[in-house]
């Protein structure tokens, strides 16, 4: 079944982003253990006047001084959801690129477009916000003392995309087709498992769902609700609605990128559905 929707999404869709805006985490040895936040995960701008710029806070919410630097990476995303990242710092300002947030407290970062005023469709980018491994506590344990210690440094990726003014995305359904599905398997930094990938979930019946944005601007397919009805391998009538939670848990924020990109999705049903029998898909709010 072929269907289309216009989808407006405000900042209240975006708040899920444990798809895009995932913090990493890296083990390395020696000093106290901090922690950071970032907010927002995800920033929408324009491409002139006052929207074209964004405000960003790092926290630090450890037990020592934070110590931190950014860069920009644009980001692409190809039909079966892999991220391709390539540097982008030129396409924006940020300022201040680097610092030292004191316990408790707050740096907001401000980041700036400069790139093409006239790009035809979004684009989107990721702030990489790093923790580094600088010593602050005068207190921790000196390199010659003989304990063991470990500090956990972090990795924040907010999402930042930016669009031309007018822009709006167009999604089309390509196709729905039962098949066995793996559920989303989390993430673990190579360096904590010697680089060796996790086994992947047992399969279990479902959709692919395959989907297109012809329009200018993207959508973040998490925003909606998604209603699949059918029919199963035992001849009963199968509908299930899956609000956006849900959506989120599966495919993350979903980004389609505009200009025709697709996106392969796979959701999981719970039952087998049969086949020779239609399979649809459509939004709702």
């Amino acid at each position: 079944m072929f269907s289309s929707l216009k989808l407006r999404f405000g900042r209240a869709a975006v708040t899920a982003a444990c798809f895009l805006g995932a913090g990493i985490v890296i083990l390395a040895a020696a000093g106290a253990a901090w922690a950071m936040r970032v907010s927002p995960m995800v920033s929408e701008l324009t491409t002139t006047g006052a929207g074209s710029a964004a405000r960003i806070e790092v926290g630090n919410v450890g037990s020592a001084a934070l110590p931190f630097e950014t860069r920009i990476t644009r980001m692409d995303i190809d039909a079966d959801g892999n991220i391709v990242e390539t540097d982008a710092d030129e396409d924006f300002l940020v300022f201040p690129p680097q610092g030292v947030v004191p316990v408790a407290g707050r740096q907001v970062v401000r980041v700036q477009w400069v790139g093409d005023a006239a790009i035809d469709t979004s684009r989107a980018y990721y702030l990489w916000v790093r923790q580094l491994p600088v010593a602050t506590d005068p207190d921790a344990v000196p390199e010659d003392s003989g304990a063991v210690s470990v500090q956990v440094l972090y990795t924040m990726k907010a999402l930042i995309v930016v669009a031309p003014p007018g822009a709006e995305p167009r999604v089309e359904v390509v196709s729905v087709t039962p098949a066995m599905v793996s559920p989303p398997a989390p993430e673990i930094d190579p360096s904590l498992s010697n680089g060796a990938a996790s086994p992947p979930p047992p399969e279990e019946p479902g959709v692919e769902v395959v989907v297109s944005n012809t329009g200018k601007r993207y959508a973040l397919m998490s925003g909606a609700t998604w209603i699949v009805e059918g029919t199963d391998t035992a001849g009963q009538p199968f509908r299930r609605e899956y609000d956006s939670g849900e959506i989120s848990k599966t495919v993350g924020v979903g980004y389609l990128a505009p200009g025709g990109a697709k996106r392969t999705f796979k959701l999981p049903t719970g039952v087998a559905l049969d086949p020779a029998k239609p399979v649809t898909l459509r939004f709702g709010r």
